[in-house]
């Protein structure tokens, strides 16, 4: 279970039944819960807390300092949830004092190889993040997105639920729920129906996340115009009336303007 090359500081708590390769190196700070497999040549440091059923691939650094130089040593963390892929070369880096000190990737996330999670990042449950994508600090990731590869996210970007980013995109604003962008700069493509019906969506709430998509994009709209088309959906088909309020949600935080 844990190879005779594995470096693992006396302090860091594993469970009894964490799989650890060799020439690993496990911090003095660090937990892992159970069914947890750490694959050889990974890095795991800082105050790093992973939960159960996760696998974490060769050549990865888990819970390293952050690339910032605000930096001076604080015991900020990196806390991640059950049931993860996190493949090879990932780099995921600790929080800053400057934001809430935490950065965070949830539950059921597939990460592919080389994609970078800097400081203070958030990522929701269930999503999908291609190779090489490369998330700047402080970008927060909803839930059961899809991330294409080799795509750029500007610092304090949000990504919302059910959203879609094609290959190689440039994502600079923030990117509202169930929409699908692609391009340099990203630009809005349509909306992303896929994947709300693989996670159990009924046809007509689909052709509601339509409908609220032409309300946020009509040609001639303002931006409060298209909120408001968008709050006069509700009813219509209630068991959408969650996604218009997720939807709202998101518009009404977007300080960084959003993918047009």
């Amino acid at each position: 279970m844990r190879h005779p090359t594995a470096i693992i500081h006396p302090n860091a708590k594993l469970d009894a039944d964490v799989s650890v390769g060799a020439y690993s190196i496990i911090g003095e700070h660090v937990q892992i819960g159970a069914g947890s497999v750490v694959g050889p040549h990974v890095v795991i440091d800082g105050h790093t807390t992973i939960g159960i059923g996760n696998r974490i691939f060769q050549f990865s650094s888990i819970g390293e300092i952050p690339q910032d130089k605000k930096y001076k040593g604080e015991p900020t963390q990196l806390i991640i949830g059950d049931n993860n892929t996190i493949r090879e070369s990932c780099t995921l880096n600790l929080g800053t004092v400057q934001d809430g000190g935490i950065t965070s990737i949830g539950s059921e996330n597939w990460i592919m190889a080389y994609v970078h999670v800097a400081h203070d990042c958030h990522i929701g449950d269930h999503n999908v993040i291609a190779n090489s994508v490369q998330f700047a600090g402080h970008v927060t990731v909803g839930n059961h997105t899809l991330i294409g590869g080799l795509c750029g996210v500007h610092q304090f970007v949000r990504i919302g639920d059910f959203a879609m980013v094609g290959f190689q995109t440039r994502l600079s604003q923030d990117l509202p729920p169930f929409v699908t962008a692609v391009g340099n700069p990203a630009e809005a493509k349509g909306p992303h129906q896929e994947g709300p019906r693989r996670a159990g969506y009924s046809a007509a709430r689909v052709d509601m996340l339509k409908q609220i998509y032409r309300a946020l994009y009509r040609a001639g709209s303002s931006f409060d115009n298209s909120k408001k088309e968008i709050e006069e959906l509700r009813g219509q088909v209630p068991e959408a009336d969650a996604d218009i309020d997720n939807m709202l949600a998101f518009l009404n935080n977007a300080n960084r303007g959003i993918v047009r």
